[in-house]
């Protein structure tokens, strides 16, 4: 039987409460629900976005109750995502990110850099070169702010909200935008006392008879790798130790030699200064650690912003003076 005709409007369908309240979420929520799952504890997000791990709890509470659904497990030894939550997680990166690239759009098309650049680099390196750097960006444009991070913990560009990274040696992620600034190149130093005491070694077999200061992180921790200037890695030598001391700081095992403890491996960009004061002293200079490469790094050319594209540049047009001026002072005798 043929359904009557009638002229009255269909009653609207009757959205579930969370699906409705998903339209009015604040993008400032999904930044904290993404920051909160990538830390792994509230704490821990409360310092990534610098903020109070109260405040961060309260505002994830207010996403879950917009949402109308928990997306996290909690005890108190453990946080995790529950299904659903692992569901939001997803897709709250793919709107970021979609957020991020229209800002980077107008940002372009605005032409003159501003805004925040939140960068990211190695505490040693970030004291020696990046902080300048960051200083005079600042004085070349005055409509920008900066805000560095220095750690020793790789940062996920993406998931953590920075723009950029500063990064020594080799880049392991294929999914970022590496551009090359140059080499940190390395000697051998020690102070004029020591050499006076136990004189100068001439190769590497006399090296190995000395006291030694090694750094205890990176690709120095199994020992120093040296090649002689013009010469092949045929002709390497490896020196392993023993060690008089181990540090993983490079600054603590400048500061070692200035002491007299033995004979290390520096950066030249921290020995220069002092080779120049006639603290310290280098040593075989015609063998030296290969040089280890630096880069700036961002997630994707696509759209890169003014902020950024101006701080990479000055990078690359700022360090190789810099290093030149560094291994000059440090090859003074």
């Amino acid at each position: 039987m043929k359904a009557a005709h009638s002229d009255r409007q269909p009653e609207p369908v009757k959205l579930p409460r969370s699906v409705g309240a998903a339209l009015a979420i604040e993008l400032r929520h999904l930044r904290y629900f993404v920051a909160l799952a990538d830390a792994g504890s509230f704490t821990r997000a409360a310092d990534l976005l610098d903020t109070q791990k109260s405040y961060v709890s309260r505002v994830v509470a207010q996403l879950e109750a917009e949402l109308g659904v928990k997306l996290l497990e909690r005890t108190t030894r453990s946080l995790s995502l529950t299904e659903v939550g692992r569901e939001v997680f997803e897709r709250a990166i793919g709107i970021l990110g979609a957020v991020e690239d229209t800002a980077r759009v107008v940002q372009s098309a605005l032409g003159e850099p501003r805004g925040q650049l939140r960068l990211t680099c190695g505490v040693e390196f970030g004291l020696l070169a990046v902080g300048r750097w960051v200083d005079e960006y600042l004085a070349l444009y005055p409509l920008v702010t900066a805000n560095v991070e220095y750690t020793s913990r790789i940062q996920d560009l993406v998931h953590e909200g920075f723009d950029l990274a500063v990064r020594v040696g080799p880049i392991q992620e294929s999914r970022l935008v590496a551009r090359s600034l140059g080499e940190l190149e390395y000697g051998l130093f020690a102070s004029p006392r020591y050499l006076e005491l136990r004189g100068q070694p001439k190769n590497a077999e006399q090296l190995r008879q000395h006291s030694l200061v090694m750094f205890a992180g990176g690709a120095q921790r199994r020992g120093w790798h040296l090649v002689p200037e013009g010469g092949s890695e045929r002709e390497a030598e490896r020196i392993d130790g023993p060690a008089r001391l181990r540090v993983n700081n490079s600054f603590a095992v400048r500061d070692a030699l200035q002491r007299g403890l033995g004979i290390g491996v520096l950066p030249l960009l921290v020995a220069a200064d002092l080779v120049e004061a006639k603290a310290l002293t280098a040593v075989m200079r015609n063998w030296r650690p290969p040089p280890v490469p630096v880069h700036a790094v961002y997630p994707s050319n696509r759209y890169l912003s003014p902020k950024v594209r101006a701080f990479v540049d000055l990078a690359v047009k700022l360090f190789p003076d810099y290093n030149a001026k560094a291994k000059r002072a440090a090859r003074r005798r």
